[in-house]
């Protein structure tokens, strides 16, 4: 019963995201968490969804350290649970990726989008919606980084 609850909690902190209301979306997305914490083992994957949406929301709020420990504890939860080359730790090494890219961190940024694109290739195939998201990152993060680009 509770599990259902952080769902609902999770499903209106995306509604309210969506519509920029942030302080009422990360209300909800910590409820969620916390509920999935206090019934679920520490490293179960269900986890890292709460973790991930409470991240992003840190991220569009520019409160990038609490976004990066949310991110990078997902990222240690899939990892563990699904393996390093489960599209799912892809998602986790893209979202991470794309933090450390908007705070202009390239050189951390372009190993996880190396990693999660080589993932995304190889079990979801070249032209995987995803795929191509990722690789898009990756992409935005080489033309960002690129000499030309130092020099302006």
């Amino acid at each position: 019963m509770l599990v259902e609850a952080a769902s609902v909690f999770s499903q209106a902190g995306a509604y309210l995201l969506e519509r920029g209301r942030y302080e009422q979306a990360e209300e909800l997305y910590a409820r969620a968490l916390a509920i999935r914490e206090q019934v679920l083992e520490p490293e179960h994957v269900d986890l890292s969804l709460s973790l991930d949406r409470l991240a992003l929301l840190y991220q569009y709020r520019g409160k990038y350290e609490q976004a990066a420990s949310l991110y990078q504890r997902a990222l240690a939860i899939r990892e563990q649970q699904l393996g390093p080359n489960h599209p799912d730790t892809a998602t986790s090494l893209n979202n991470l990726a794309g933090l450390y890219r908007e705070q202009g961190k390239y050189p951390e940024a372009e190993p996880l989008f190396q990693r999660a694109l080589t993932i995304c290739e190889q079990q979801l195939g070249a032209s995987h919606p995803t795929t191509k998201i990722v690789r898009q990152n990756y992409t935005s993060l080489l033309q960002d980084f690129s000499p030309q680009n130092e020099k302006n």
